[in-house]
């Protein structure tokens, strides 16, 4: 398990559920997001929480780059994810094969502060969703 057992601990991810009802399962492996928003959202927790393995493993076969990994963890490293915003979803739901969720994510780097805002795809592939791509406006 990434940290403690504490039910009371909620989800980095803002949904007001325990992580270990909510995120964990996907990010350590025992349960695969059921939707596209339920991805997006462990894909945030996962950042937040530096889960770089989980990062590489959910995004789409075809945009891993070898570089990935050394990216994503100097990322995490200087980054502090602070809150989460889904702003709307398109399909993603579990019998769905695509779908869109639209996000505002708070970060802090340094001594600043700034939004992320994505509109992310996601495809579902052999029952389990992938990040595809997203249109990112990084405001500081």
């Amino acid at each position: 398990m990434l940290h403690d057992q504490d039910i009371s601990r909620k989800c980095p991810c803002g949904s007001d559920k325990p992580f270990s009802l909510c995120c964990e399962p996907a990010i350590e492996g025992v349960k695969a997001a059921a939707t596209a928003e339920a991805l997006m959202r462990s894909r945030y927790t996962a950042f937040s929480l530096g889960a770089v393995d989980y990062l590489i493993e959910t995004t789409a076969a075809e945009k891993r780059r070898p570089e990935d990994a050394a990216l994503l963890a100097e990322q995490v490293q200087s980054t502090l994810w602070v809150g989460l915003q889904v702003v709307d979803t398109e399909r993603g739901a579990a019998d769905d094969d695509w779908g869109a969720v639209e996000f505002v994510a708070h970060f802090e780097t340094g001594d600043q502060r700034g939004e992320l805002r994505e509109r992310s795809n996601f495809r579902k592939e052999d029952n389990r969703w992938y990040y595809v791509d997203g249109e990112v406006e990084v405001r500081i």
